[in-house]
């Protein structure tokens, strides 16, 4: 029998077109690792949701490979080490994985590499960072010549087929047991509303391509509508690579509506969110825009009323029912609607003033497809101070995003103590004299938040 295998999973967590996957079977007996290694992730650890999302993605994948002779071993601690005892224990000479770009991964690649046999593949995004260049050979700062350059080199690779089956090992070496791992919340439970919501796994994501097949050509005109809510929901199955953009692609690709080449554009957006990491691996952390380290954000640490706008943000209680919404729909169902995630970062950003990183950390622990490199860009672009980004003195106004976007139908939804409020007034009630007795307050009116921030950005400039 040949040397076994050993694939290295972290988030492609599927069987087809998986390119470290099916070079393995082609080589040997396979053995399938995850290794839960939190530490090396620092603040970026997974978060509560991301954490409820990848157990069930585990439980799905482990039953897969185990339908084709497999088994998912498990393992905890350092990666680099896991894997390497792993290697010792099994025999095994090559570990095979899907490149990742997180400044952890890179690190611990590079580690890996130089103790032993890492056969690194191309596996998670339309084209692999660093291959979509400029005319000087340079890398894209900017998303517009970045898409299309993106675009002219379209088609992306071929799809690779699932193994049949595996070859199994002489023997298989120690796992973890998953319900050990303690990755579901117990006390309290609160992921009753991500149950509802989602189904997870590989074949979930594939059902869920299917319905968005049927519904992609309406995406131009119903993407921002959350009431409506005509977006794919995709997210966390990319996210944990259940599925893989170029089998998104490859499956839509015949359509030629203006759905399909906005949704095309928002696929090439993700690889634009890696490409910016890998330029600026601090990018979750730190401004792009260095001027920007001078704003004077309120601080919750030390500023009592910036804690509770805080927390009035977090929990949906800001009076803005648009915002309430949004926050309402993250904390029950672990996502929010696209059009939402932009009015509450911005929410939080300008009216209340305060620092963009404390909303992408708890967006990061919140939401089921919390992405380094995409919730750093879309948090620096609502900042404005990202390497392509939104002008920080262009302040959203909810409660007119609120009713141009038609969301009284999602405020209803989310917000129960509106539920029964007609329009206009469900857009901003406390204005027309009816919040009811059990909505609150808001917690700044929209013309002192948006005086405050201009202040604070003249302060930033020394005007």
């Amino acid at each position: 029998m040949s040397n076994p295998q050993i694939v290295w999973l972290r988030r492609d967590l599927r069987l087809a077109d998986n390119p470290a996957l099916a070079a393995a079977a082609g080589q040997g007996p396979v053995i399938a690792a995850y290794v839960l290694d939190d530490a090396c992730a620092g603040a970026h650890a997974y978060g509560g949701a991301s954490r409820w999302w990848l157990h069930h993605s585990l439980s799905s994948l482990a039953n897969s490979l185990e339908a084709l002779g497999a088994k998912l071993i498990l393992r905890r601690g350092d990666a680099v080490e896991e894997l390497a005892k792993l290697v010792e224990e099994t025999g095994a000479k090559t570990v095979h994985a899907n490149r990742h770009y997180e400044p952890w991964w890179r690190k611990a690649q590079g580690e890996l590499g130089k103790r032993l046999d890492l056969q690194l593949y191309n596996g998670n995004y339309l084209l692999e960072p660093g291959t979509v260049k400029t005319g000087s050979g340079g890398d894209y700062k900017i998303y517009t010549p970045f898409s299309r350059a993106t675009l002219a080199m379209m088609p992306p690779r071929d799809l690779v087929p699932a193994p049949d089956k595996f070859a199994a090992p002489e023997n298989w070496p120690a796992t973890d047991t998953l319900s050990d791992w303690k990755l579901l919340p117990t006390r309290p439970d609160w992921a009753g509303g991500m149950r509802d919501f989602w189904q997870v796994g590989e074949a979930a994501a594939h059902e869920r391509l299917e319905w968005w097949d049927d519904h992609t050509d309406d995406y131009e005109d119903k993407r921002n509508l959350p009431s409506v809510d005509k977006t794919s929901q995709l997210s966390p199955h990319l996210h944990f690579g259940e599925i893989s953009p170029v089998q998104i692609w490859h499956a839509l690709k015949g359509k030629s509506s203006d759905g399909w080449r906005t949704y095309e554009k928002e696929l090439i957006w993700r690889d634009y969110g890696t490409n910016a990491i890998c330029q600026f691996p601090q990018y979750a952390y730190k401004n792009y825009r260095a001027e920007y380290d001078a704003i004077p954000w309120r601080n919750p640490e030390t500023d009592d009323a910036a804690a509770r706008d805080l927390k009035a943000w977090q929990q949906g209680r800001t009076g803005y029912p648009i915002v309430d919404a949004g926050m309402r729909q993250l904390w029950r169902t672990g996502w929010m609607h696209n059009r939402v995630r932009m009015i509450t970062a911005s929410f939080l950003i300008k009216h209340l003033l305060i620092d963009w990183r404390r909303g992408e950390q708890w967006f990061w622990d919140t939401l089921v497809d919390a992405d380094y490199a995409s919730n750093a860009s879309n948090w620096q672009w609502n900042a404005g101070t990202g390497v392509d980004s939104n002008m920080f003195v262009r302040i959203m106004a909810p409660l007119t995003q609120s009713e141009k976007f038609d969301g009284a139908a999602y405020i209803r939804r989310y917000v129960p103590e509106l539920a029964d409020m007609d329009e206009p007034y469900i857009h901003d009630p406390e204005q027309h004299g009816m919040r009811p007795m059990g909505y609150p307050k808001k917690i700044i009116a929209h013309r002192e938040g948006r005086e405050r921030c201009l202040a604070a950005y003249k302060r930033m400039k020394g005007e």
